[in-house]
């Protein structure tokens, strides 16, 4: 969906004719400078408004007793969801599962990688799950124990020994490890929601991108200083 708004092949031609007649004439950098910048000014507005206009998904509410962690729309790597059960916290993270296709030229996003922290007041590490996560499936890539963490920017300890794959372990494991998160209610139930919150932050996320971007070219003096 992104890729349609920002991929204008029609500005692409029209910088490069601005700055093909630009090089050959007065010979003033600034001049050419200046008519790129009204351009790129202009395209990030033209696509800011078009981006704005977007009809958000409906409002989705996520699966009870999970709890959306305030302000995680604004982080980058943080928890989305949070739920106590006994003396467990489960922390939820999600981001794109990335894929070469083009799934999203429907506007939808069909597959998400989910990180899940199960973690005890007690105890110092965490037990860590690394997920797929689809509409009607969620597939376990591995289980580790880490330290606690607050947010994504986990850095791996070459000389730490994780766990062995999850592909390694027989199926009888495999299957109670999907059990011990189902009884988490970490399941394909979750879907909706974070396709609709990811939606949502991709979309903050783009418009601030275009003001950002247009911010800073429009205080660049290079063309009013020129001679």
């Amino acid at each position: 969906m992104w890729r349609r708004v920002i991929g204008n092949v029609a500005v692409r031609r029209q910088l490069h004719r601005a700055l093909s007649s630009k090089s050959g004439g007065s010979g003033k950098s600034g001049n050419v400078s200046a008519a790129v910048d009204s351009m790129l000014l202009r395209s990030l507005k033209e696509h800011y408004l078009e981006v704005s206009k977007m009809t958000p998904p409906p409002k989705v509410s996520p699966p009870s007793p999970f709890e959306i962690v305030k302000g995680s729309l604004e982080g980058t790597t943080s928890a989305v969801l949070k739920k106590s059960v006994g003396n467990e916290e489960i922390s939820l993270f999600v981001m794109r599962l990335a894929h070469g296709g083009d799934e999203e030229d429907d506007g939808g996003i069909n597959q998400l990688f989910l990180h899940v922290a199960v973690s005890k007041p007690n105890q110092a590490d965490s037990l860590h799950f690394l997920c797929g996560l689809y509409p009607d499936a969620l597939g376990i890539h591995s289980v580790s124990m880490r330290p606690k963490l607050e947010d994504l920017e986990m850095s791996d300890d070459p000389t730490q020994y994780t766990g062995p794959s999850f592909e390694e372990l027989d199926e009888k494991m495999r299957d109670v490890f999907h059990g011990y998160l189902e009884e988490r209610g970490v399941n394909e139930s979750l879907f909706p929601f974070l396709q609709a919150w990811l939606y949502v932050k991709d979309h903050r996320n783009l418009l601030r991108w275009f003001k950002s971007v247009g911010t800073f070219v429009h205080e660049n003096p290079s063309a009013e200083n020129t001679a």
